[in-house]
């Protein structure tokens, strides 16, 4: 870890929040122990997750991506662990990205672990992103909690998810530790887990645990999963009909719009707001490198 002082923002979409560092370069070593702190509410900057911005060609995961998309998001889970997508991740990194001079209004290729996702940028500052497709295993889980258990359905947004369909949300308990689900045997590497009630006609409401983040306020590959989730349970299926089908997904922090074409492209819209941006004291690198 270098001890010079390095440059931050912090942003938010749909109150999902993350640090953001800047590293065209990938100058900066970020070892596991120092994401974790930098997202640390009380001793760090806080976030659920950060955003390592790092040019394709210069990051060894990414380069072979750097023809179709300049940037690549290196996202990192709250904990530190290494994560493949994260919806509202793209959202901030494509704000940043503009605020920063790297990108105009329009359109937009951000590469990712999950590949690389197109982006809108609109005069309005809402974003959309270009979610990719999604996998419906055929292998889900029962999740159970507080006496309760439901049939979870195994959704994969370029990682994985299982939504839960339940009558109330708080049924859901406070979300601080992982759900428990059976068979574990099904996500070997951990899930997100999704608990959903309806609101209306192609509307629903939803709480998520992510994996090594907990509950957040608001997860973009959790509404997509849980929008098409709701569609097949509805009946609806744009590759059969040849329609698209828009769900509207309430989270804690905000709404999202979730469109799955007939094509099977999935396409999300929401806000991406830049809080503020500073520098990470160097006294502090030093110690948390320690």
């Amino acid at each position: 870890m270098s001890t010079s002082q390095i440059a931050f923002l912090k942003g938010h979409g749909t109150e999902n929040d993350f640090v953001i560092v800047p590293d065209p370069d990938n100058t900066i070593d970020l070892p596991v122990s120092v994401v974790a702190r930098l997202c640390d509410r009380r001793a760090g900057i806080g976030g659920d997750g950060l955003l390592h911005a790092v040019r394709s060609a210069a990051h060894p995961e990414a380069q072979a991506m750097a023809g179709e998309a300049e940037w690549f998001m290196d996202y990192r889970n709250a904990d530190g662990s290494i994560a493949e997508m994260c919806g509202n991740g793209v959202r901030v990194f494509a704000g940043y990205l503009q605020r920063a001079g790297h990108a105009e209004e329009g359109d937009l290729a951000v590469a990712t672990r999950g590949g690389v996702k197109k982006v809108h940028i609109a005069k309005d500052g809402e974003i959309t992103v270009s979610m990719g497709r999604a996998l419906l295993p055929g292998d889900g889980v029962t999740v159970s909690l507080g006496g309760r258990s439901w049939d979870a359905r195994n959704v994969n947004m370029g990682n994985p998810h299982a939504v839960a369909f339940v009558e109330d949300l708080a049924h859901a308990g406070d979300l601080l530790s992982v759900p428990p689900y059976s068979p574990a045997a099904v996500y070997p590497e951990g899930v997100n887990i999704e608990f959903v009630v309806d609101r209306g006609p192609r509307h629903v409401a939803m709480r998520v645990h992510e994996r090594g983040s907990g509950e957040t306020r608001s997860c973009g590959t959790g509404a997509c999963a849980v929008a098409v989730a709701a569609a097949r349970r509805d009946g609806a299926d744009p590759s059969e009909t040849g329609t698209p089908v828009t769900y509207t997904v309430d989270l804690p922090g905000g709404t999202l719009v979730i469109t799955e074409r007939p094509d099977g492209e999935i396409e999300m819209t929401g806000p991406a707001v830049i809080v503020a941006e500073g520098l990470i004291d160097s006294a502090w690198l030093e110690t948390e490198s320690a």
